[in-house]
């Protein structure tokens, strides 16, 4: 292969409301982190076990901001596709720090609401150039083991 793919599909639901910052440019950025979930029955128990992941997520798209502001609260059901990146910087006490997030750029990326609760135009498309989801992501549910 010649090239090279740093893309993330994501569905899961947010662990709190999205936090909204400026740059010092007015440029608005919103980020938040979505739980995907995973079940399965132990073979040699029985028992049913569960593993929760949590994955940070930047939104850098200023219409996708707006919406994730408007329209996205704790338990939200989404869609998210970006690229994993990660960032350096140093902490108050002069550390070093790093984070691995998705992000969704400026013309890369897509959002996608998956419950309509939050959305009473019925429009949960969140991104110019995607579509609808195909029918099968609305039949996702956590006994379905990945």
């Amino acid at each position: 292969m010649a090239g090279s793919v740093n893309k993330v599909i994501l569905v899961g639901n947010l662990g709190r409301d999205p936090e909204i910052r400026s740059t010092q440019d007015g440029t608005k950025i919103a980020s938040f982190s979505i739980a995907t979930s995973e079940s399965w029955k132990d073979k040699q128990t029985g028992e049913r076990k569960d593993r929760t992941e949590w994955h940070r997520i930047a939104i850098f798209n200023e219409r996708l901001t707006d919406l994730a502001e408007k329209y996205l609260r704790k338990g939200s059901k989404v869609y998210v596709e970006g690229s994993l990146q990660t960032r350096k910087w140093t902490d108050t006490n002069n550390v070093e720090r790093y984070t691995t997030e998705v992000v969704i750029s400026r013309f890369r990326g897509e959002l996608t609401m998956l419950d309509g609760r939050n959305n009473s135009s019925g429009d949960n498309t969140a991104d110019d150039q995607a579509g609808a989801l195909p029918n099968h992501f609305d039949e996702l549910n956590d006994d379905v083991p990945f």
